[in-house]
């Protein structure tokens, strides 16, 4: 016999046998692991409290504070609005609609824009991201004009879509859609760049073509950088749904918005912003969802895991 079969004869003596399904130790191992994973449910549901908690409390501050202080006229109500009227104006277009006709046509109307340049621009700036990211020579030639049309501000872009193409839909998503191709451009250019090549050239050495190595490598590992952008761009579509509709409109939140400005009514402003500001979170949400469902196979990230 030699001596590494000795060796090896030896350290098999010296482990401890595997307990027996029904024997006390594998029992102790099952309970233990139970126990564990019921501890960790329990701090993450109490997690879960506190941060909901912390939420309607800093909630009830907030607007309690808001309406407190115009009741006591510190804080003048003609410039700032109340809670309460912020309340009342959301009701009466509920009841009687705005000035430009029902509430519903309003939200329908800049959700429909801001849906569609969504949509538009995540098209276009994941198409021209990509191609940029695996094409160095589009990306040194086209580079200095990108940027020089993003530095431009959005304000003279959407009127220059208002005169161009009218107070109509059209105006509206075309603004919405630069807005998000922006967005996700820079994020799918930067995702594709930092693909790891080894990724590439294997699939290369394997007989893969151009295309397939978009759709089965570059596309995949650049999806976190793409969904990523998502969270931004859906609000980028609203800001120039409404932006657009402000310059120019006959329906629309931002329509609201502006004529309440105008009248000096900015319980009408703020109810205006909210609205708005439940429908990203109506979309954030969505948006979350999707990402979960799509990158469901990421194993959590450190922060995550800690946050959990």
């Amino acid at each position: 016999m030699s001596w590494s079969s000795i060796t090896r004869a030896g350290r098999a003596a010296d482990l401890p046998e595997p307990a027996a399904a029904g024997s006390p130790a594998a029992g102790d191992h099952i309970g233990s692991e139970a126990e564990i994973a019921a501890a960790e449910e329990r701090r993450r549901r109490r997690r879960r409290l506190i941060v909901w908690g912390a939420r309607v409390v800093t909630f009830v501050v907030v607007f309690g504070g808001w309406q407190l202080l115009t009741d006591a006229k510190i804080v003048d109500p003609f410039f700032w609005g109340k809670p309460s009227g912020i309340v009342s104006t959301i009701r009466d277009w509920v009841d009687h609609g705005t000035e430009f006709g029902s509430l519903w046509q309003q939200v329908w109307t800049t959700m429909k824009e801001a849906l569609l340049g969504f949509v538009y621009g995540v098209i276009a700036g994941v198409v021209v991201g990509v191609l940029l990211g695996q094409s160095r020579l589009l990306s040194d030639v086209l580079s200095p004009y990108i940027k020089v049309v993003n530095a431009i501000p959005r304000i003279v872009v959407g009127t220059l879509f208002t005169v161009a193409f009218g107070i109509g839909t059209t105006s509206k998503v075309t603004l919405a859609a630069v807005l998000v191709f922006f967005g996700v451009f820079f994020n799918a250019y930067q995702g594709v760049r930092e693909v790891d090549r080894n990724l590439i050239d294997n699939a290369r050495v394997l007989g893969a073509s151009r295309l397939e190595v978009t759709r089965h490598v570059v596309l995949p590992s650049a999806m976190t950088w793409i969904i990523a952008s998502l969270h931004i761009a859906f609000g980028f579509a609203i800001i120039g749904a409404v932006v657009g509709e402000v310059l120019g409109a006959q329906h629309g939140l931002g329509l609201v918005i502006y004529t309440s400005m105008n009248t000096f009514r900015p319980d009408g402003v703020f109810a205006g912003m909210f609205i708005i500001a439940a429908i990203a979170l109506v979309a954030e949400g969505l948006i979350t969802a999707l990402e979960k469902r799509i990158l469901g196979w990421r194993p959590p990230a450190q922060s995550e895991s800690a946050a959990a």
